[in-house]
């Protein structure tokens, strides 16, 4: 089949989004450490990979028909994936409102960076740590400052009852010890 023939989709309609919208007229907090990773990998693609993947592709253009080498097809495929993922990096770097929470080390309230042990109804003990949108991870008790649970345990104190609109309704939740990292340690 001809390429003449052959519509070009857009990388954006093809993927979708990494992480989730960040509400319009929000800032993008994020914690000292999830900065510098996201600095790191945004450097680790420009200097290593993309260099890398471009020297592959333009290898393999030189080898002849383009249209069934695999080295080529796949390394313009990796080319655009890597291409995309410094523009969101680019983009959330930008916009982004480092937050130090070790600022509030000592602290009972809850604030962006909290570390949260919390009880629900039944006595059932969770903890979680609040972080910013492109940096938390669910399964390391990781949380985004937009999320419901967040949004309900933010400036809230310990002994304190907050109320949580969870999908089976509204469940009270009482906040039991809240902790920030020292100073100088790790976010």
């Amino acid at each position: 089949m001809s390429k003449a023939f052959v519509k070009e989709t857009d990388d954006a309609a093809e993927l979708p989004d990494e992480a989730p919208a960040i509400p319009a007229g929000v800032k993008n907090y994020m914690t000292p450490e999830g900065h510098r990773r996201m600095q790191a990998e945004l450097q680790h693609l420009m200097r290593e990979e993309r260099p890398k993947t471009v020297e592959i592709v333009a290898w393999a253009a030189g080898n002849g028909d383009r249209s069934e080498n695999g080295d080529y097809i796949y390394g313009k495929k990796r080319l655009r994936e890597i291409d995309r993922r410094i523009r969101f990096l680019t983009m959330r770097l930008d916009v982004a409102e480092v937050t130090d929470p070790s600022a509030h080390h000592g602290s009972d309230q809850v604030f962006f960076g909290a570390t949260v042990t919390y009880a629900n109804t039944r006595g059932d003990e969770r903890t979680v740590t609040i972080k910013g949108v492109d940096e938390a991870d669910s399964l390391a008790g990781e949380v985004s400052w937009i999320s419901p649970i967040a949004r309900a345990l933010l400036k809230a104190r310990e002994g304190d009852e907050v109320k949580l609109a969870a999908p089976g309704g509204v469940e009270t939740i009482e906040v039991l010890d809240v902790r920030y990292p020292a100073p100088g340690g790790p976010a």
